[in-house]
Formats: C-alpha cells, structure tokens, sequence
C-alpha cells in the first residue's frame, strides 16, 4: 500500500490543544468492524461495551520531563529531548543545533549541569550527564514535559497532570499513552466492580510515534524502536481471559504493539525486549480482540496500526464520521473503541 493512501484532510480547529474539563469526559466513538457499525458515545458510558470476565491491558510507563534548553560549548544554543534513559548517566537523545555538536563537545543543559557528547547512533546522540545525581534526577529537575508538535503551547502545570495517566508507574517515556488518559480512579473502580479485568505492560514511547512515514511504499518504511515489559503476571491474566471465552482489550496502541510483539512467535511470553513492530493491514493479530485509542494523524504509522485491526475502509468512513461530528484529534482528543475486524480476526487464527 502506498502511504498516501492514509492521509486525510483534518481542520486545525480539530487539534485538540488542552485536555477535557474531566478525565472521563470526552466522547467516544464505537466501531464494530465487523457489521460496519458507526455509533457516538461518550466515554463515560465505556463499560456498558466491555463483559465481566474481559481484560483490560494498560501501559503503565511515565512520561519523563524529556525536553532540556542549553549551549554548546562554543557558545551556540541547543535543544536536546531525550528518547532513551540508558543508564544513571547516560542517554539516547535528540539534539538540534545550527550545527551539530561532535564527539567530546560539552553541553551545558538548564544553566545547571553539564552533558558531554559521547558519539552518535544514527539519528540520535549519546550523552553523559556528568555529575552524581542520575539522569531521571536531573531530567525531573530541570527538564520539561515534551509535548506532542502539534500542541502549540508550551508545558504548563496543567499539562504536567493530564499529559500522565493515573496510573503511571515506570519513568521512561517521551510521549503519553493517550488512550489512558481518559481513564480516572472511579472509572476504574466502575470496570473492576463489574469483574472487567486490569493488567499492565511497559513500553517506554519514543518520539518515533509523531513522525508521518516519509516513504511513497509503506512496506520501505524503518520503524523507531521502544522497549516493552510484559510480566509473568499479565501473561497470566491473558492467557485466563482467552480459556475462559473473555476479551482482551488493548487500551492504546503501545500497549497492543507490546502484546503483538510479545506473541510474534506464537502464544505470548513474559519478559522485556525491543520492538520494532510496524503492524499494516495484513497483520495477523494473536492477542488483542478490541482497541481503544485515540484518533491518529495523517500518513502516521499508527494510523496504518488501526487499518489493520478494523480495516482500511472501515476507518477511511470512521475518521471521516470523526471530522463531521467535530471529535477531537490526537493526544487531549477523544476515544475510538474498535471491534476487530473479521478479516483481521481470520488471519489471526
């Protein structure tokens, strides 16, 4: 398929730039892949989709304050935005510059602390924070949130809550799992009262997620690579669900890329790895039954994600129902629960 093909015309007026009022109050549209059903909802109303005995599956990674400002040590300014923490002192990160700095250049981040470039990988710089406090320290210090481009405002305090869900746990991602940020404890408390299961898996996003694929033929496209945990614990819970006639629910598109990912060879495995996944219709899906997630952009790789699970056609008419019906787009927008497709679900077999 040629990316084209995914592109839409979206009014900026659909940008979502701030978050609901509530957590809980967006809309939601639900669409049944498989008898080509369109209907508005609102998202408060999400349990009266789902069945006692369902699983939800959510990324519990944390958004880290990615986006540092600084100078060269010739004195030019620089931005850097950290994709991956590697250790207590060094990272994987985005630099931009008027020119690029090299191998052994200083930087000095926030007019607080020192970072020396160690070399490059690619696209991105591996840096030394120099100094005894770790990484994640520092970046929670001085750094700030590293809103999506789209957003035109810079991070404020409002942002530092909703752009997290509620239950972010562990520190490592530079954009949000947005289907999660909808979800509040009562609204979680609604789905386990009603015997709807929760699990979490870990995959850490990288700023990869925002960027549209470039290539005229989809299958030439490279995918940026995250890291994901999946613990002995939630393959358990998936592996009850599926014996038992339930549905396992992906909330986003990071948690289904780790669970597809984690079951490539088969039934689905605990433990930790990277993945490079790029799932395009055709994809055979093993785990996941239903997703909910937010609405993508144009020409994106997670755009291409949601084809695959309810087909091509079936989310042209769907983002077109979107834009008439005035949803909102993208990270502070609303939510999209989607049926597998027939299709996807017999190749998955």
């Amino acid at each position: 398929m040629r990316t084209q093909d995914f592109d839409f015309y979206l009014p900026d007026t659909l940008i979502a730039q701030h978050p609901s009022s509530k957590r809980n109050a967006s809309k939601l549209l639900y669409l049944n892949s498989q008898f080509k059903q369109l209907s508005d909802e609102l998202f408060i109303n999400l349990p009266n989709f789902l069945s006692a005995g369902d699983l939800l599956v959510f990324n519990d990674t944390r958004v880290i304050k990615a986006r540092l400002f600084g100078i060269k040590d010739t004195g030019g300014q620089v931005e850097v935005l950290v994709e991956r923490v590697l250790d207590n002192h060094h990272v994987l990160a985005h630099v931009r510059a008027s020119r690029a700095p090299k191998a052994g250049n200083t930087l000095r981040l926030a007019d607080a602390f020192d970072a020396k470039v160690i070399g490059r990988e690619d696209d991105l710089f591996q840096l030394q924070f120099i100094g005894n406090i770790s990484a994640l320290d520092l970046l929670e210090r001085y750094g700030a949130l590293p809103l999506p481009p789209y957003i035109t405002h810079s991070a404020n305090a409002e942002d530092d809550e909703r752009y997290q869900t509620v239950y972010a746990k562990h520190a490592g991602a530079v954009a949000a799992p947005t289907a999660g940020l909808h979800f509040d404890e009562p609204m979680l408390n609604t789905l386990k009262a009603k015997g709807i299961g929760i699990a979490y898996v870990t995959l850490h996003v990288g700023a990869g997620t925002f960027q549209p694929v470039r290539v005229d033929e989809i299958k030439d496209h490279k995918m940026h690579s995250e890291i994901y945990h999946i613990s002995a614990e939630t393959v358990a819970a998936i592996d009850a669900t599926k014996l038992a006639g339930g549905n396992v629910i992906a909330v986003g598109t990071t948690s289904l890329r780790a669970l597809e990912s984690a079951a490539l060879n088969g039934s689905i495995k605990a433990g930790s790895a990277e993945t490079a996944i790029f799932i395009t219709p055709g994809f055979q899906f093993k785990i996941v039954d239903k997703l909910l997630t937010n609405f993508h952009l144009p020409k994106s790789t997670l755009l291409m994600l949601v084809s695959a699970f309810a087909g091509f056609e079936q989310i042209k008419q769907a983002y077109a129902h979107a834009i008439e019906k005035q949803y909102r787009f993208f990270s502070y927008g609303d939510a999209m629960l989607i049926e597998k497709s027939e299709l996807a679900q017999k190749l998955g077999q």
